[in-house]
């Protein structure tokens, strides 16, 4: 079994983490329940996929239902900045999934719920699960985009149309942030997934949403595995 140690931290004990090739068995030490782990702190503190980042899942609900504009850049990162999210983590997941249906929502072509956004935000939390991004080549941002598409085009196993065009925007999500990694950004891949999903709103659900954003990343010194700086179109020169 390979081991890769990285300089991030556990948000516990502030050790270094340990990212396994190979999945472990793990306790988690909030509701006990045990599962299948890739990172772990070696002093044995390990949180579950449905007990981490709890309650900063109702925190980006709340503030998705209650946020104001078309333009899900500026949503997402209000969002990022009010929650004061990890450089890394799923959560950026709940983010983007938020940002997104709420920006719709707002543009009041589609009626939208609450109840919606909120069946959006769980999909996606099905899907976005910590280092599957490179274990399995599926960012959990990836989903949280096909999650809104579904919710509003109501995709499903036996649908038509409505599936596919939910699994063609999400396949071009993936595309263009594979494009970003090396190493993997979450911040960066709300941006770049948003774009997406904006660039093909208006074939897949009939609006337009406002993309006027200027995003300049200033969290590059965070990235605990190292930033990729100029390689990244958000990199504060």
């Amino acid at each position: 079994m390979q081991t890769d140690t990285s300089s991030e931290n556990c948000l516990v004990c502030k050790a270094t983490l340990d990212y396994f090739q190979s999945g472990q068995e793990f306790t988690c030490m909030k509701c006990n329940k045990t599962e299948l782990g890739y990172v772990s702190c070696p002093n044995g503190h390990y949180i579950c996929d449905s007990c981490h980042g709890e309650d900063t899942f109702d925190l980006i609900y709340d503030m998705s239902i209650c946020s104001e504009g078309i333009n899900p850049f500026l949503i997402a990162n209000e969002i990022i900045d009010k929650t004061k999210l990890p450089m890394l983590g799923c959560e950026h997941a709940w983010v983007a999934a938020g940002a997104l249906i709420a920006a719709i929502r707002n543009e009041k072509a589609i009626k939208i719920t609450d109840e919606d956004i909120k069946e959006a935000l769980n999909r996606t939390k099905k899907q976005a699960i910590g280092a599957y991004c490179g274990l399995t080549g599926i960012c959990g941002i990836a989903p949280a985009i096909g999650g809104v598409y579904s919710v509003i085009l109501g995709a499903a196993c036996p649908k038509d149309t409505e599936t596919s065009k939910t699994m063609f925007v999400v396949s071009k999500v993936i595309e263009d942030i594979s494009k970003q990694a090396g190493p993997c950004c979450c911040k960066n891949f709300v941006y770049t997934a948003l774009e997406t999903a904006c660039r093909y709103s208006h074939e897949n659900l009939g609006i337009t949403l406002d993309t006027n954003y200027n995003y300049t990343c200033m969290d590059s010194h965070r990235h605990p595995h190292g930033c990729r700086e100029e390689k990244c179109r958000y990199y504060n020169i």
